[in-house]
């Protein structure tokens, strides 16, 4: 028997399965294409015939597919689903919080125990101390797989019974990302623009990523009391930096679609009544919303 079992090797289940070979774990692959899974072979890991050898090989399943409807795919067949009663499944996939509820009650009918994740990582850093995986539902599928998961990267955090709450916790975490990266990249055309190297812009903003990471905190802690008044920088001065930015787009003949949109939003909030109070107030136009 092996420890764990990993289906799917596209390039983070790759490295997942390479970070717990190189942690000293037995480890057996399964691949739709098993070429995929010779580099893992080498170093150890045993190939599995089948997703249903897969499964039976460990007590522990690691799925690492595109998508939640993939791993159903996958694991559907009569043979497969009846290896999965008395396992641990933890879905490493991207997902929504009902994907993962949809999960949970799939697996419960089978006679799984479920434990649905997300990692908050690039391939690259799995089984380094920079990387992190969150997961959510059951504790006890957390009891038996949490030696295995901090196997495979250097923070995990379990989140609760809600099994929902790690993949809604990732997409807040890539939206921030994503919104983040755009910024970048306009900021990028600016120094363009005017001369400058991006590889220095790139490691400026690495340089202060503490700072920014403190200055989040503090609007999530706003957000989460509803404490808006007396702040170092209103909403009123954030809509003002984004005209000028908006500004040196037409100026420079970039595109201004990003700062036209940021702009736009914060004078939103402005236009709201709540120019004075802090930037997280805008929270408040988001939920007007909905």
């Amino acid at each position: 028997m092996s420890e764990v079992s990993v289906i799917g090797l596209g390039r983070m289940g790759m490295a997942l399965a390479g970070a717990l070979l190189r942690s000293g774990a037995r480890v057996t692959v399964w691949n739709r294409t098993s070429a995929k899974a010779e580099p893992l072979v080498a170093e150890g890991a045993a190939l599995a015939s089948s997703v249903a050898a897969a499964v039976q090989a460990s007590s522990v399943v690691v799925v690492c597919v595109a998508d939640y409807q993939a791993t159903y795919g996958l694991l559907e067949a009569t043979q497969v689903a009846a290896a999965l009663a008395g396992k641990v499944l933890v879905q490493l996939s991207t997902g929504t919080p009902k994907d993962a509820r949809d999960g949970e009650a799939w697996a419960k009918a089978r006679g799984a125990d479920y434990l649905d994740g997300a990692i908050l990582a690039i391939p690259s850093q799995m089984g380094k101390p920079e990387s992190s995986i969150i997961v959510s539902g059951s504790a006890t599928a957390f009891e038996k797989s949490k030696a295995l998961l901090e196997r495979m990267a250097g923070n995990v955090s379990y989140l609760g019974g809600q099994v929902g709450s790690a993949s809604a916790l990732d997409l807040a975490f890539i939206s921030f990302v994503f919104g983040g990266l755009i910024g970048f990249y306009h900021g990028a055309r600016i120094c363009e623009s005017e001369g400058l190297r991006v590889g220095d812009f790139g490691s400026m903003i690495a340089d202060v990523a503490p700072a920014v990471g403190g200055m989040i905190k503090q609007d999530g802690d706003a957000i989460q009391v509803g404490t808006y008044e007396s702040p170092e920088s209103s909403l009123e001065m954030c809509a003002r930096g984004a005209e000028i930015v908006l500004r040196q787009a037409r100026e420079g003949r970039l595109d201004a679609v990003i700062p036209a949109f940021t702009q736009g939003l914060f004078r939103k909030g402005v236009a709201a009544g709540y120019g004075a109070e802090s930037p997280g107030a805008l929270i408040k136009v988001l939920r007007e919303a909905t």
